[in-house]
């Protein structure tokens, strides 16, 4: 298990830089950290409190999503800021490559399927050998303008809307394709819905959800 320590500076920048040295690391970029306080100037430098931060080692593969990302959007000419950060309620083996910024809406897609792209070759470049061996292995998910939580959010209301159809016309609705990870949001919603269930039908890459009333 990687060492975690706490480090200070007048700036972020420089706390990161501390980390840096005290693990015996070439380069602020191979240090992985959370802001635990922001730096404060303070009232004519009285009262200044310096940045303070948990770091550790990186992660390498999630350096090397990270990195392909950033070369992706610089390719195309993107004003974007590209952060790499833990996933909430998640082990240390998931990370969430965040892209914030203006252009940051032509990486989505038709329903994310842009985003799901990069997500896939950015998993790739995480977990690939190096010099004949592979990096420790890291799942990694590509969000953008917090595109994913709001499709969440969309994809239950409309489960929720398919069902009251169904129980009120007493017939199965069938919805649009879907990738795996919004299928499993939709099963997963209507299991809260008493008196409909669901199925998925078709090929992988043509994969529908049936939802239709449960046998009294």
């Amino acid at each position: 298990m990687n060492r975690e320590i706490i480090t200070t500076g007048k700036t972020i920048d420089e706390a990161v830089l501390a980390a840096a040295y005290e693990l015996g690391l070439s380069s602020k970029d191979d240090v992985e950290y959370t802001v635990i306080d922001e730096p404060k100037k303070g009232l004519f430098g009285i009262g200044a409190t310096p940045a303070k931060i948990k770091a550790t080692v990186a992660n390498k593969g999630a350096s090397m999503a990270l990195n392909f990302v950033k070369q992706l959007v610089a390719d195309m000419g993107l004003d974007v800021t590209v952060e790499i950060k833990d996933v909430e309620d998640s082990d240390r083996n998931s990370k969430l490559i965040d892209i914030t910024g203006e252009g940051a809406g032509v990486l989505i897609g038709h329903h994310g399927d842009t985003l799901d792209s990069i997500q896939y070759l950015a998993n790739l470049a995480a977990n690939k050998k190096i010099d004949g061996s592979k990096p420790a292995y890291v799942k990694i998910t590509v969000d953008a303008e917090n595109y994913r939580a709001k499709r969440e959010q969309t994809l239950r209301a409309l489960a929720r809307r398919m069902a009251d159809k169904v129980l009120k016309q007493k017939k199965s609705v069938m919805l649009e394709p879907m990738n795996p990870y919004e299928r499993r949001i939709i099963h997963s919603e209507i299991q809260n819905i008493a008196g409909v269930s669901t199925n998925s039908i078709g090929s992988e890459n043509n994969r529908k959800i049936v939802i239709f009333l449960e046998e009294k």
